[in-house]
């Protein structure tokens, strides 16, 4: 596992211009999370770029652990591929 304490050598952070998720991934992130946005995508740029996001790397996805969430984006195409509440 990669884990990224040097967040202006993030490659998620260089590419948040790059960020999308489907019709389906915003109903999902919406639900998980418990949402009450219509832009999803730009909810979820602003938490991965906030201060206290933990940015990991594991095989082909990001991970980040922010405000008790977790969301899933892919490394190569920039999806948001799902985020949930992290368990206790």
């Amino acid at each position: 596992m990669f884990n990224c304490k040097m967040k202006t050598d993030n490659e998620l952070l260089k590419n948040l211009d790059k960020l999308h998720t489907t019709e389906l991934g915003v109903e999902r992130i919406k639900r998980n999370l418990s949402l009450d946005t219509d832009d999803v995508v730009e909810w979820c740029k602003t938490k991965i770029n906030s201060t206290n996001a933990i940015i990991t790397r594991n095989g082909k996805n990001w991970y980040v652990n922010v405000d008790k969430c977790i969301l899933t984006v892919n490394a190569y195409s920039y999806t948001i591929i799902t985020a949930h509440k992290e368990k206790k």
